[in-house]
C-alpha cells in the first residue's frame, strides 16, 4: 500500500523486482580520461537557455556534457576498508552543488566525487528527499571544474522520442548509452515507502552505477535522474526509470537552501475502480479512486472524507464499499490514484488548498482540503 494514498495499480510478478540500484561493490577506481574539455555553449547556472537548442548527434551530446558528469563513490561501512558503492551525478550550478540519488548517498560515511580528469574530492552531503529519490552533495573546486548541464523540461517529453543516459554502469566511468522515451508518468515504489509518480520509463541501457547520471534529449538538456531498472536479476532488461527534471527544477533549490523539501499530503489509501468493482459499486464507467482508509487527523479527516464501512464477497473475492469515490482533483478528472499522486507532485505544496470531486451515496460534492506536510514514513 502506497502510504500517500493508495495501493500502487498493476501487480509485478514474483520473478520481476524493482531494484534501485546504487551500490554497486566495485575495486578501486580505473584510470579517467585525463583532460577536461571546456565547452563555453554549456550555461553557467542550470536554468538559464542554452546557447544550442537545435538537436544534436548523440556524439556532440556526449561531448558537450561529458565534463559535467561526475562519477560518485560511497563508503557506507568505515570498518570493511576498499568496500565502495558506486554511482553517478551531474553538476548543476558553479557553487559546487551536484544531484545523484537519495539511494546513492543515503548512509554514507564518505562521499568522493570524481570528475573527467581523475581529479577526486571528498562532498558534503547537503540535504536528501527519499520521496523523490534526489540528493544533493557538494564539492569545493575550481570553476573551471564545475561545468553545469543545461535543464530541459520534462513535460515536453513524448512516447517515442530519442534520448541519451551517462554514467558509471558497472564502475564503467564516462559510458553512455542511447534509447527512447518508451512511456511517461510511470509509478513506482521508493525505499521511503511512498510511490515515487511521474516517472519516466526507457529502454536506454541503464544498470548498476548509472544511478544519479543523467538522461538527456537530443538537444543535450537533462530530462531526468536515471534511478532504477525493472529486472529479475539486477541487470538492464529493456526496462529503466528516471526521475523527470520537472521534479527536480521544482524541489532542488529548497533542498540546496532548506537541507530538505516539504512534499503535500493527503492521507488516504484505497484502490482505483476497475471493471469488477465498478459493477460492484453500480458504476456506469470504471474511473476514479475508491477511499478505503482515511488516516487519523490527516488533511482527509479534516476535510470529513469516508473511506469504506463494509466489503462484499463475489465469488470469493472481497471487495470494499461505502466508501467516498474521488472523481477529480482541481477540475481534472482521476483515473486512477496516479492522476492524483502527479497533481500534488507537480502543481501542490504544503498549506495549498485542493479541491476534491467526490462520489458518496449515489451524489457527488466538492470538498475543499488543506495539505499538510507528509509524514517520515520511517
Amino acid at each position: 500500500m502506497d502510504k500517500s494514498g493508495a495501493f500502487v495499480g498493476g501487480v509485478i510478478g514474483s520473478a520481476i523486482t524493482i531494484v534501485i540500484f546504487a551500490v554497486l561493490f566495485i575495486s578501486p577506481p580505473e584510470s579517467i580520461k585525463p583532460e577536461i574539455t571546456i565547452d563555453s555553449s554549456i550555461p553557467s547556472a542550470v536554468g538559464e537557455t542554452p546557447t544550442y537548442s537545435k538537436k544534436l548527434s548523440l556524439i556532440e551530446i556526449f561531448e558537450k556534457s561529458e565534463a559535467g558528469v561526475v562519477r560518485v563513490n560511497v563508503q557506507r561501512n568505515e570498518t570493511l576498508e576498499g568496500v565502495n558503492g558506486v554511482g553517478s551525478g551531474f553538476v548543476f550550478d558553479k557553487r559546487g552543488h551536484i544531484i545523484t540519488n537519495a539511494h546513492v548517498v543515503d548512509d554514507a560515511k564518505k562521499v568522493v566525487v570524481t570528475f573527467l580528469d581523475g581529479r577526486s574530492y571528498n562532498a558534503e552531503v547537503i540535504g536528501i528527499d527519499k520521496f523523490t529519490d534526489i540528493a544533493i552533495i557538494k564539492v569545493n573546486t575550481d570553476l573551471i571544474r564545475l561545468q553545469p548541464l543545461p535543464l530541459g523540461d520534462s513535460s515536453n517529453l513524448k512516447v517515442g522520442e530519442p534520448i541519451a543516459a551517462i554514467g558509471n554502469p558497472f564502475g564503467l566511468s564516462g559510458s553512455m548509452t542511447s534509447g527512447i522515451v518508451s512511456q511517461l508518468e510511470r509509478l513506482f515504489p521508493s525505499g521511503s515507502g511512498y510511490s515515487i509518480p511521474d516517472v519516466i520509463q526507457t529502454d536506454a541501457a541503464i544498470n548498476p552505477g548509472n544511478s544519479g547520471g543523467p538522461l538527456l534529449n537530443m538537444r543535450g538538456e537533462i530530462v531526468g535522474i536515471n534511478t532504477a531498472i525493472q529486472s529479475a536479476t539486477g541487470e538492464f532488461t529493456g526496462v529503466g526509470f528516471a526521475i523527470p527534471s520537472q521534479t527536480v527544477t521544482k524541489i532542488v533549490p529548497t533542498i540546496i537552501e532548506k537541507g530538505e523539501y516539504k512534499h503535500p499530503w493527503i492521507g488516504i489509501s484505497g484502490r482505483d475502480i476497475d471493471p469488477d468493482l465498478a459493477k460492484v459499486l453500480g458504476l456506469k464507467d470504471a474511473v476514479g479512486f475508491l477511499i478505503v482508509t482515511v488516516v487519523e487527523d490527516s488533511p482527509a479527516s479534516k476535510a470529513g472524507l469516508i473511506g469504506s464501512s463494509k466489503t462484499v464477497e463475489i465469488q470469493g473475492r472481497n471487495y470494499p464499499t461505502g466508501g467516498d469515490i474521488i472523481l477529480s482533483v482541481d477540475g481534472t478528472e482521476v483515473r486512477k490514484i496516479d492522476d492524483i499522486l502527479i497533481h500534488l507532485q507537480r502543481d501542490k505544496s504544503v498549506g495549498n488548498e485542493m479541491d476534491l470531486e467526490i462520489l458518496r451515496d449515489g451524489r457527488t460534492a466538492n470538498v475543499t482540503i488543506i495539505l499538510q506536510e507528509r509524514p517520515n514514513g520511517n
